[in-house]
């Protein structure tokens, strides 16, 4: 994985699958891991992290599930342009929002609102 360090803490309450997801998900996400990067295969990178190889397969489908890599055959796996898959599948999310809430009866002030509102709860959970 070039200079990244991928780690899993055996302590964690977090499901190991879980804690590599989402640690290749932030990096990806950052930038530290560039579009086109290769990753690891599942089993080099369990032989890596102690972990098996059907616990790093299912950390590679979610993300691949979520648009952050995707896997070309027998060449690998590699990061996505993922802002643009981010992209692409929130517009898709927010037109499917829309025309439900607009079945649902709500007028645009309410459908926002309610956004709003579920933003607020995602972002900032606390408050």
């Amino acid at each position: 994985m070039g200079r990244v360090k991928l780690t899993i803490d055996p302590a964690s309450p977090v499901a190991p699958y879980e804690q590599l997801r989402a640690r290749i998900a932030g990096l990806a996400g950052s930038g530290e891991l560039p579009a086109g990067h290769r990753l690891p295969t599942v089993r080099g990178l369990a032989d890596e992290l102690g972990l098996a190889a059907n616990t790093v397969a299912k950390a590679y489908r979610a993300l691949e599930a979520d648009g952050v890599v995707e896997t070309r055959g027998r060449h690998g796996t590699f990061v996505a342009a993922a802002g643009d898959a981010a992209a692409r599948e929130a517009a898709a999310a927010a037109q499917a929002y829309a025309q439900r809430a607009r079945r649902l009866g709500l007028d645009r002030e309410e459908a926002q609102a309610a956004v709003r509102d579920a933003l607020r709860a995602a972002y900032d959970p606390a408050g």
